[in-house]
Formats: structure tokens, sequence, C-alpha cells
């Protein structure tokens, strides 16, 4: 290969070409990004830059020079299409970059709601950007509202309540949550914002969003309105693949891949929009949206590219999904793949406090674990669902170790 094209600067592609260089390609390397920033680390974004407690300048990802790693850069530049037949990738005002290998590592973006206006006052939060004009606004000590009590929004608010705002967190479903870990833990996590002051409105429906410049109150479904000076729009993110809608490539909720994450020949995907199937999980396809995906797959992306290049054999990726959020002072951490239908047992713990581990099973086998501020217990439970342990062998494991 001679030359090689990473999409997507944050953090797997910035992974990828770190790992492209060391394991010796020398040729041309392009990284494409449509900010215009340097790769940095989102997680901040919703926690401590949001709060205030960092610059810019601490969520970089990368210390060292960029020099040392012989980039092209284009930053805040977008791709706009690609086209496998000539090997090229077409980008915002008209350039070109011709390819011999390709990374796509373009993310996510936020899912909006159609019907809210474009008042002064309502954002999305994924990039720097926006997290630095929601600061600004909550700096004068705004009313805060946020639209869905997942990871980021449950993190948001737990920023505001932490420099005292007034903040209702509104939810359409029963518990924050309950999709992926069931109405046992969903409570939980409701209990805690409530315990916290945030005004948790679960089960309701969003009706508008009122005001005339700026953003000054929200109605729900049953005509009751809130007071509002900020809305944050927090219900997930969709795969940014609308710059590949008619490349040729498979695009079903992401970018879809084999095992090594090979998308098409010499076409690689890494990070939020890779969907491919993995083996530990008996070739469950999946897409995950968490940092430490991104990072693993940037760097075994990376490598496939090269190893199928020269005829080498490339085997799956497939790893023990882990994601964190910290929220009110817990530490919640997950490890594996599990779900409401899957069997619950809580150990290390008790589930009305702030700490415990909960094992999930599934005909048998460990499959998951979240903790709540009990991070040696889970990495041993991560590596145990990495080993095909029996949940039985879990539960002994824990009634052992206390």
């Amino acid at each position: 290969m001679n030359t090689i094209a990473v999409v997507g600067a944050s953090l797997a592609g910035l992974r990828a070409v770190e790992t492209l260089r060391h394991e010796g390609f020398t040729g041309r390397l392009v990284l494409v990004g449509a900010e215009p920033h340097l790769p940095y680390d989102r997680p901040p974004l919703s926690k401590e830059l949001l709060a205030g407690e960092w610059e810019h300048d601490r969520t970089v990802l990368r210390k060292q020079p960029y020099d040392d790693l012989d980039l092209e850069l284009r930053l805040g530049t977008a791709a706009t299409g690609l086209d496998l037949a000539t090997q090229e990738l077409a980008l915002a005002g008209g350039t070109k970059v011709a390819f011999d290998g390709l990374v796509i590592a373009t993310g996510s973006t936020p899912r909006t709601l159609p019907s809210i206006p474009a008042l002064d006052g309502v954002f999305t939060l994924r990039t720097i950007d926006d997290c630095l004009a929601i600061r600004q606004r909550l700096d004068m000590g705004a009313r805060v509202v946020v639209i869905g009590a997942g990871f980021i929004g449950s993190e948001v608010a737990s920023t505001c309540r932490k420099r005292g705002l007034e903040v209702t967190v509104l939810e359409a479903l029963p518990q924050p949550m309950v999709r992926g870990v069931g109405t046992r833990i969903g409570a939980r996590l409701a209990a805690i914002q409530v315990e916290e002051g945030v005004d948790l409105r679960l089960g309701v429906s969003f009706e508008a969003v009122e005001g005339d410049v700026r953003v000054e109150r929200i109605r729900l479904g049953d005509g009751s309105t809130i007071p509002c000076d900020v809305l944050i729009v927090a219900i997930g993110v969709v795969p940014e693949t609308r710059w590949l809608e008619t490349c040729g490539l498979v695009l079903d909720d992401g970018v879809v891949c084999d095992e090594t994450l090979h998308a098409a020949p010499g076409v690689v995907a890494a990070g939020d929009l890779c969907r491919w199937p993995n083996a530990l999980f008996d070739g469950e396809v999946m897409r995950l949206e968490h940092w430490t995906n991104a990072a693993e797959q940037g760097v075994f992306a990376a490598r496939s590219l090269l190893r199928r290049a020269a005829g080498d054999e490339v085997e799956g990726f497939a790893p023990v999904p882990f994601v964190w959020s910290d929220q009110y002072g817990v530490k919640i951490q997950c490890a594996g793949r599990f779900g409401p239908s899957d069997d619950l047992e809580i150990t290390h713990g008790e589930l009305d406090s702030r700490q415990f581990v909960a094992l999930f099973g599934r005909r048998g086998r460990l499959v998951g674990a979240l903790a709540f501020s009990r991070a040696r217990q889970l990495m041993q439970y991560r590596k145990m669902i990495s080993e095909r342990a029996s949940l039985r062998d879990a539960l002994a494991h824990a009634r052992a170790s206390g």
C-alpha cells in the first residue's frame, strides 16, 4: 500500500494512524476530520469540561507532536463521498484523495427531535464546541432541562446539579436505561437522581419547546410546562454514514463488516459506526458506542488492514464490551453484553446502596456484569466473561471473595 486514508479524527481514527505507523507503514497517511480541532477526548465533555474544572487543552488525546506521525492532516474538512471502484475519497470543497487502504471512523451524530424549533438555548452535546457553548449558559445560572436519561443525559444532569443548578430530566421510558439494564437497576438509577435533587419525570411525552427567540419553557404531552433556559437533547446517536449512502458498502445501522472489521477489500471500519459479528458472543452482530471499543477497534482495524493486504491470516475482533459512566459520585461500569431478559444476581453489596455488583447470565453462561463503584470486582468478572465462565462459577467466585 502506498496511501492509506483515515476518515474521522477522533479516538478511533487517531489510534488507527498511530498503529499504522507503529506497525511499520511508511507510505502516505492522510487523516481527515470534519471538526477543526486535533483529536480530543469526548467523555470530559459531559463532566469535567462542562463543569468548568478542565479547559480544552486537558482533553487532547495525544501529547506527543503530530510531526512524529508524518501525517497529512485535513481538519475542518468533511468527507462527502467514496468511490470504491476508483479508490477515491471526496472531500468538502471538491478535493479528492486517492488511496490504497481506507479506515472509516466517522463516529456518530446526536439524534434530534424534528419538532424542536431553532431557538437560542437548545443544544445537543457531541463536540467540544457544543460543550463550551452550553457551559457558557450554565455559568449564567440557567434552569436546565435534559431530554433523555441515558448515560450522556444523566452525566449532564449530574454535572449541572454539582454546579448547583435547577435540573429537570425528561424520560419517555418508565426507568432510566431500562431497555439495557432492566427494571431493578433502572429503578435504582432513578432513585439516585431523585436523591440528588433532580426533578426526574419518567414515562412522560415531550410536546413542544416554547419561546420567541430563546427557549423559555417545555410543554409536555399532558399540557404541563417546565421553565427552561437551556434544553439539552440527549436521546442517543446515529452512526455517521450519510456520506457513504451511494458508495456500495453495506449499511445497516452502521457500516457492516466481517469479523476482521473489513467492509470491503482494502476498507475497514472502527468506532461507533462499525457493525461486526463478535465470536465471543456466538457471532452476535453488534455496534458499540463506547470509548474502549473505539480505542481497541482503531488499533485492530489498522492491523487488520495491513495484515490482510500482506496476505496474512487475521483473527476476528472479539472483545468483552466495556463502558463506564460517572454520575453523582458513583462510577458505573458495565462489562459484557446483557439485557433486561437475562438472569440477574446482585453480589458484593446491596442494590439499594451505591456500591454493588450485578451479574447477568444467559443459558447458564456469565454474559455481563454491572458495578456501582466496585471497579476491582468488575474487572475480575470482565476476565471471567472473556473466558466464557458459567454463571454458577461466577456466583461461587462472588461468595468466596465476599
